[in-house]
């Protein structure tokens, strides 16, 4: 198996340094300086995790060989770039999206016929330079297939993560999950923006009239409408879209449900 992350923020770098203890890791990067960083340093991952990773890596696709499996880590507004440098290259290659929201997918289909895996992640990091990340949050990884990929694929992928040290969890749709990311970055994300306050547990508290909690709520049960205007919700919404416990932290999921075979897909 050979891996290759495309893209090599916190996210990126996070699964770069766990997979490359267990399988070849060649790292695409948008800048040649952060690439030759890694060539020469190697990728530090520190926090929950404390080791030094060797990892190959590149600015330029055109310097990189064949790989099994590519994760598109960019920024949601990176794919398209991301998805046009790989256009015609790396055909026996699966590609796996880990962004934020909806669509990703269709962006990367749009420029290759690549299997598709869809993931979404709430593992979080911070990056301290071009050869170093820190692991703070060890959240799950979701990952499902799309169009015509097996769900066998999807499993196989999930196994490697675990393999490596990260949490992952392999599931038949991914849909229901994605939208619970949505709704709980749009909800989380604008809260924290307009009262400056970190993600703790303030956004759960409704224990007085005025607490937060009341209006992060009532956030995300316009999301779950959004959600079932587009006829994409699923009775297993309701869980993952409930999105903190007491401490102010995501929940993780409660329950798989029943795909509603209405939602579009490729």
């Amino acid at each position: 198996m050979r891996t290759c992350i495309v893209g090599a923020g916190s996210i990126g770098s996070l699964f770069a340094g766990h997979l490359a203890t267990v399988t070849d890791v060649v790292v695409l990067t948008r800048r040649a300086e952060h690439a030759r960083a890694l060539n020469e340093h190697g990728l530090r991952v520190s926090g929950r995790h404390d080791f030094t990773a060797r990892v190959t890596a590149a600015a330029d696709p055109r310097d990189l060989s064949d790989f099994d499996l590519g994760i598109i880590a960019t920024k949601a507004n990176g794919v398209e770039a991301a998805a046009e440098s790989l256009r015609g290259r790396f055909a026996g290659a699966t590609m796996m999206t880990v962004q934020n929201g909806l669509g990703a997918e269709e962006i990367m289909r749009a420029h290759g016929d690549w299997p598709l895996v869809s993931a979404v992640t709430f593992m979080s990091g911070t990056k301290h330079s071009d050869s170093h990340v820190e692991y703070i949050l060890d959240t799950p990884t979701w990952l499902g297939p799309y169009g015509d990929t097996s769900f066998e694929r999807v499993q196989g992928i999930a196994q490697l993560l675990v393999d490596s040290g990260l949490k992952a969890e392999a599931l038949p749709d991914l849909l229901p999950a994605q939208w619970s990311k949505l709704i709980f970055n749009a909800t989380v994300n604008g809260v924290a923006a307009l009262t400056g306050l970190p993600h703790d547990e303030h956004f759960a508290a409704e224990g007085e009239l005025g607490d937060l909690g009341h209006l992060v709520h009532e956030l995300v049960e316009e999301g779950k409408r959004v959600a079932a205007g587009d006829e994409c919700a699923r009775d297993e919404t309701r869980e993952r879209a409930l999105p903190l416990d007491a401490r102010g932290r995501r929940r993780a999921p409660a329950d798989r449900g029943r795909v509603d075979q209405r939602c579009p897909r490729a």
